[in-house]
């Protein structure tokens, strides 16, 4: 069972602080605070599924959180991963169209949802949420440019490699300074990379052997990270 859900206030949320909402002023800050809900999701629970209509913006104020997408053959494939202050849902709702992937989160989590009418009032009024809401699209963009020449380009094993690093970039690590700070499913870190389970299984097998990574239950360490690096074939 979840905690009681705890009062979020918005003035001292440092999920704001970490979002495009960063630079409101105080009467900003006091709609926000009025008229958004936050809600508690237990892990696995789905936010918004693809297909369905956007009716506002989600910002992910505690845990963790997964976009994937449906595709013909049935498959999921993750395009994305969000942490605390991350917003998810908004290209859906600037390009006025339905979710093109469903979010859902990995552990249990909290989300604030923000309707539609508020975001677009701040994209109107404050210069600056749009102007950051533009470097996170370009961001995105230039995201989603690196992750179709990888699968075009690179082999399994690079990608894979490529992946930790980008979930321990995402999320951190825990205190000891090697084990990275989620539990994933060897399926989802297929899902990535755009692989097959068995294969995701067997060349992680390959990776601790190589003593470059371990495992702390489902959680993946760090041990070689020169050697990661390496073998991502990246600029860390």
């Amino acid at each position: 069972m979840l905690k009681d859900t705890p009062i979020v206030d918005c003035k001292d949320c440092q999920a704001r602080l970490g979002s495009i909402f960063c630079t409101l002023e105080e009467k900003e800050i006091d709609v926000l605070q009025d008229i958004k809900g936050c809600s508690p999701y237990k892990k696995g629970q789905m936010i918004f599924s693809q297909g369905t209509v956007p009716h506002g913006l989600y910002v992910v104020y505690s845990g963790k959180v997964k976009l994937h997408q449906l595709a013909e053959n049935g498959r999921e494939q993750i395009v994305r991963l969000a942490k605390q202050g991350d917003i998810i849902g908004y290209r859906s709702l600037l390009s006025a169209d339905r979710y093109t992937s469903t979010a859902e989160t990995i552990e249990e989590s909290l989300i604030c949802f923000i309707p539609k009418k508020v975001f677009w009032h701040f994209m109107n009024t404050n210069q600056t949420v749009s102007v950051q809401l533009m470097k996170l699209l370009s961001n995105d963009l230039k995201k989603a440019e690196h992750t179709i020449t990888n699968i075009a380009q690179k082999p399994v094993k690079e990608r894979l490699a490529e992946a930790i690093l980008f979930v321990k970039e995402t999320y951190g690590y825990e205190p000891d300074s090697t084990t990275i700070s989620v539990t994933l499913t060897r399926e989802e870190i297929a899902n990535i990379i755009g692989t097959a389970t068995e294969t995701t299984i067997r060349l992680l097998s390959d990776l601790k052997k190589d003593k470059i990574i371990d495992f702390v239950g489902k959680r993946i360490k760090i041990l070689d990270h020169v050697k990661l690096v390496s073998l991502a074939n990246i600029d860390d």
